[in-house]
């Protein structure tokens, strides 16, 4: 076992630790674990990513449930869009995208390295919203209201960006459940895991005909990365998840400048 592959499986096992920590923003490194340690295509790792991320966020999910945080009705109205956009996306958007998207001069732009960029670009996005984040729940509502145009289409924007870059998109969901669902921050981070859980293995389904699963590989990636979550858990009880949310931000800012620069000039 080379010792990339021994740091791909150390990183499952690092994606768990950081969800169970802070709640979210782990799952944003699966794409660049499976690419640049574990040597797999683009494509293929959002795939991988849709799966481990939407089982990660079903272990999450079922905790909350039994701390009666999550608001089903909430999920249901929020997922059904983006799980029909994750779908179509995974099923015949990205397969439909030419392998050469465009040439710079002497520069060809392919698909596997315009994935990446498009990636690293929501890795910014989430990196700012994990810095600016000031830690607070939130102000508690008494009544969830629905703003359901907004809702929609909100949906259809996070199942396509899902679809896209493999990432579970929390930092767009929590927002909207707050704003557009009125639900009190501790619920819509509870709400928002059920709703990536459900997107993300609705959009892996619209893979497997695609593409030629390896189970065994994605299975034990999978079982470390959740293993990893209940170790964060645990952590838990010592360090304060909140004040570390800052700092891995940090941590993601730089990936996505290193993801940006190493897909441009190399």
């Amino acid at each position: 076992m080379e010792i990339t592959e021994i740091l791909g499986y150390i990183g499952a096992l690092f994606i768990g630790v950081v969800l169970g920590l802070i709640g979210g923003g782990g799952s944003i490194l699966t794409v660049p674990i499976f690419v640049y340690l574990l040597y797999i295509n683009p494509v293929t790792a959002t795939a991988y990513s849709l799966f481990v991320v939407g089982l990660s966020a079903l272990v999450g999910a079922f905790q909350n449930m039994k701390k009666g945080l999550v608001d089903f009705k909430t999920a249901i109205v929020f997922s059904i869009p983006a799980f029909i956009a994750v779908y179509i996306t995974r099923k015949f958007i990205v397969p439909a995208i030419p392998q050469t998207l465009f040439t710079a001069g002497d520069h060809v732009i392919t698909k596997n390295v315009g994935i990446m960029v498009f990636f690293a670009i929501i890795m910014l996005l989430a990196a700012i919203s994990m810095i600016r984040s000031n830690g607070k729940e939130g102000v508690e509502t008494t009544k969830v209201q629905f703003n359901y145009p907004l809702i929609v289409i909100e949906g259809l924007g996070v199942g396509l960006l899902t679809g896209v870059v493999g990432a579970g998109g929390g930092f767009l969901i929590i927002p909207a459940l707050v704003l557009l669902a009125k639900l009190p921050m501790k619920k819509a981070v509870a709400t928002s895991l059920l709703i990536i859980a459900i997107k993300s293995l609705i959009g892996f389904i619209g893979d497997i005909e695609n593409l030629d699963i390896d189970w065994t590989f994605l299975l034990s990636f999978s079982a470390l990365s959740i293993g990893g979550i209940f170790v964060g858990i645990w952590l838990n009880n010592f360090i304060d998840g909140k004040k570390l949310k800052k700092g891995f931000g940090w941590f993601v800012l730089l990936m996505a400048l290193y993801i940006i620069l190493k897909e441009s000039f190399l």
